[in-house]
């Protein structure tokens, strides 16, 4: 007789527990092909459970051509069900690792992670059931791959106000955050053997994404003004210039007008254009944002934003603004990707930012950030002194810290986990090895003013010993 485990005491239903028992044995080989099944009757009966339980189980199997009934005859395994596996099935649960429990009381010094804890849920609950009860049944179906317009168009107006993009609605694109932006990028301008100019370091996240295609990259120095653009070979052609002007990352350096315009005047004469990432640029302590390099060439510049860093990355909302010889190109592909970013997100973001919420909230934010970078400051120029000083911190929601004589070897980092810190070092993005093994990025965007100053001594700590 054919045992099955039956529990109770579990949330599957007993008859997706007899169907995958013997899926099991017949997928294994255990039940070979052409073995005859008890009758469901004699089955259920054995089991102690309903035979309706039963018959249901073997009429999934049937379905899905596990078994085959002969009339008269009962029913059998069918032919070519059996898969060899590869390896034993592990049927106990999976141990949670050590480093899983651990994150949860670590002080995480990850840049880029907005306060959490202070979306503004009230405002978007309000504004996304407004949404859902007053939208038209048709905005309930497939959308357009560029985006909603009513939300492209409040975009480019507030682009034009806040960081002096120049565009119109049809030259934007909403994408599933920045990095489908930075994949449609790669899909419409990069092929196999070609050149990017890039800056170095910057995250390696990107570098990933643009030497998907076999594309190779031409790293340029940063300094503390941003990308050397002196440094700009005449010799290659690239297809595009990546930089980070507003805020570069991770060094933090802002690009002046002077390296804007070399590189505006480079990319003209080659021919290419500059993809310029704005990831957290309104975030600026001293002083208002610094202005788009879009909206010094917009047929030349490709201005990607998102709103991971001013709101929340779980909306995985960003967007790009386009010359107009990339748009049509650029809405084919971004059908190709996803069909299009979902649209009662968009709907409520329109919304937002339209009753000048996200203004709002930026300037709270604002105010927030700069407290915790401000105890960051005073923390670490008090447990460090003149043994470390501190780079890029006047945007944003991280910081350098450069220290003499520290390189952050693995076991350094190791370490500091070990006591519930941790940092990223800058030589994790460098593209040249060896120039910034010193230095570590802290973003303080989501920890408490105690968190930061607990994470600080603690890094100190560790240092010394």
């Amino acid at each position: 007789m054919l045992w099955i485990p039956i529990d109770r005491t579990l949330d599957i239903p007993l008859k997706r527990q007899v169907y995958e028992y013997i899926r099991k044995l017949i997928l294994h080989g255990e039940l070979r092909a052409g073995e005859k099944l008890p009758a469901t009757r004699e089955c259920a009966s054995h089991l102690g459970i309903s035979r309706n339980v039963v018959i249901e189980a073997f009429e999934q199997l049937l379905a899905e051509g596990y078994i085959v009934g002969h009339q008269g005859s009962g029913t059998f395994v069918a032919e070519g069900a059996f898969l060899e596996q590869m390896q034993e099935e592990q049927t106990t649960t999976l141990e949670i690792s050590e480093e899983c429990i651990q994150e949860k009381d670590v002080i995480d010094f990850r840049s880029g992670i907005p306060a959490l804890d202070m979306f503004p849920k009230k405002d978007w609950g309000r504004l996304a059931k407004e949404v859902c009860l007053e939208a038209p049944d048709y905005t309930f179906g497939y959308d357009h791959p560029e985006g909603r317009l009513e939300l492209r168009k409040i975009l480019s107006q507030y682009l034009r106000k806040t960081r002096g993009v120049k565009c119109h609605a049809d030259q934007i694109v909403i994408t599933t955050g920045a990095t489908q932006a930075f994949s449609l990028i790669t899909k419409l301008l990069l092929s196999q053997g070609d050149k990017v100019f890039i800056e170095d370091p910057i995250t390696n996240e990107i570098q990933t994404i643009f030497t998907s295609t076999g594309a190779s990259l031409i790293p340029i120095p940063v300094d503390e003004q941003g990308m050397r653009t002196d440094l700009l070979s005449d010799s290659e052609k690239p297809r595009f210039i990546f930089v980070t002007p507003s805020h570069q990352f991770p060094l933090g350096s802002i690009l002046p007008i002077q390296r804007r315009i070399q590189l505006i005047q480079y990319a003209r004469a080659n021919e290419c254009y500059i993809v310029e990432d704005d990831y957290d640029s309104e975030f600026r302590y001293n002083g208002e944002p610094i202005s788009s390099l879009q909206g010094l060439d917009s047929e030349r510049v490709i201005y990607v934003g998102t709103f991971s860093k001013n709101l929340s990355p779980a909306l995985r909302m960003g967007y790009l603004v386009l010359p107009q010889a990339l748009i049509e190109r650029c809405k084919s592909l971004k059908w190709f990707h996803d069909l299009h970013t979902p649209s009662l997100n968009q709907m409520i973001l329109a919304r937002f930012i339209e009753e000048g919420l996200l203004e709002r909230h930026i300037r709270k934010m604002r105010k927030v950030y700069m407290k915790r970078r401000k105890a960051l400051r005073e923390v670490f120029l008090q447990e460090f002194g003149k043994t470390a000083k501190i780079l890029g911190d006047s945007t944003g929601l991280h910081l350098i810290a450069e220290f003499k004589g520290v390189e952050f070897t693995e076991d350094i980092i190791k370490r500091l986990f070990q006591n519930h810190v941790k940092v990223y070092p800058v030589e994790h993005h460098a593209i040249r090895k060896g120039r910034h093994v010193n230095k570590v990025i802290l973003g303080y965007g989501n920890l408490r003013t105690e968190e930061i100053k607990e994470g600080v001594c603690k890094l100190r700590t560790v240092l010394e010993n």
